[in-house]
């Protein structure tokens, strides 16, 4: 007889957020926050009007689940650490500094942005190297929408990311658990690829800031850290620029993190993936499930040794 053990970090069947409440949510929560029954970060979310423009046929994980297991290692580096303290992250004023091998450079308020780009609700695995996963409605628009407005100039071959440095607002600075500002990076037809977004939000409302409020990248065929959030700076440069956690564990961290089943992590298997929420694991699929349309991005580049 098969005796399961259950695994209290996932969440059961009975503890996913009922289908009606989520769909009737903006009631209740307009309700919560009348009573002062929500804290301030909760309060601060907002709907966002967004056309559905990509969906998958899978089951997005509990909201619930996504807001409150997460990698944010500025609010902690335990996964209910930064539900439990981003609160205190201050979202707005936040502008946003594009510069760098560009024709534009801009510093940007980041409800301009909101205003500017027509906001998208896209359907996105998360897949973090880990070897658990989420299925995620984010809300936002095209990096290469912004990209495109600043005008790269043809020297400019990569695209780094910078996060918020403020140790009063994100106590896991003050630690020494990565180097101190978050830092990421894309190649330049990476950041231009149609799957790569800017996020704002997610299930139809502003990003909570455990999530990577205001503004986070969402690159879906990689590991979920190069998917830099609470974003100050953009910089277009002409050489591959330094990134947080290869900069940490160089032999287990590469700048292209692509999703690959067939390279292990020197501390655990990659070939197979649970899904928060369920019991058995899965396959992971090469680039997350997204080769089709970004293996071409990759050709001839030997994927074991550009991990």
């Amino acid at each position: 007889m098969l005796i399961r053990t259950p695994n209290l970090l996932h969440p059961t069947e009975a503890e996913a957020t009922d289908e009606a409440l989520y769909w009737n949510r903006r009631a209740v929560l307009a309700g919560l926050v009348a009573a002062g029954a929500l804290p301030q970060a909760a309060q601060a979310q907002t709907p966002l009007p967004a056309r559905r423009t990509r969906t998958l046929d899978e089951e997005p994980t509990p909201f619930d689940t996504v807001t409150h297991y997460n990698n944010f290692y500025e609010f902690g580096t335990g996964k209910e650490d930064p539900a439990r303290t981003a609160g205190r992250l201050r979202l707005r004023p936040w502008t946003v500094r594009v510069e760098g091998m560009v024709a534009k450079p801009q510093t940007i308020d980041i409800d301009q942005l909101i205003r500017q780009f027509p906001l998208e609700e896209r359907v996105y695995r998360l897949r973090c190297v880990e070897a658990w996963s989420m299925v995620i409605p984010w809300v936002g628009f095209p990096l290469a929408a912004l990209l495109r407005q600043v005008e790269p100039l043809g020297s400019a071959k990569f695209v780094a990311f910078e996060t918020l440095r403020d140790p009063r607002q994100m106590p896991g600075q003050t630690t020494a658990a990565l180097q101190w500002p978050y830092v990421e990076g894309l190649r330049l037809d990476e950041a231009m690829h149609p799957l790569t977004m800017l996020a704002v939000g997610l299930y139809g409302r502003t990003l909570p800031a455990q999530n990577g409020a205001p503004l986070r990248l969402v690159v879906p065929w990689k590991y979920g850290f190069k998917s830099i959030k609470s974003i100050v700076r953009i910089r277009l440069l002409d050489r591959q620029p330094p990134t947080s956690w290869n900069l940490s564990a160089p032999n287990e961290y590469g700048f292209f993190a692509n999703v690959n089943p067939d390279v292990d992590h020197p501390r655990w298997t990659q070939s197979r993936e649970r899904r928060i929420g369920d019991w058995f694991p899965r396959r992971t699929l090469p680039f997350n499930g997204y080769g089709a349309e970004v293996a071409g991005l990759y050709r001839g580049m030997n994927l074991a040794r550009y991990y």
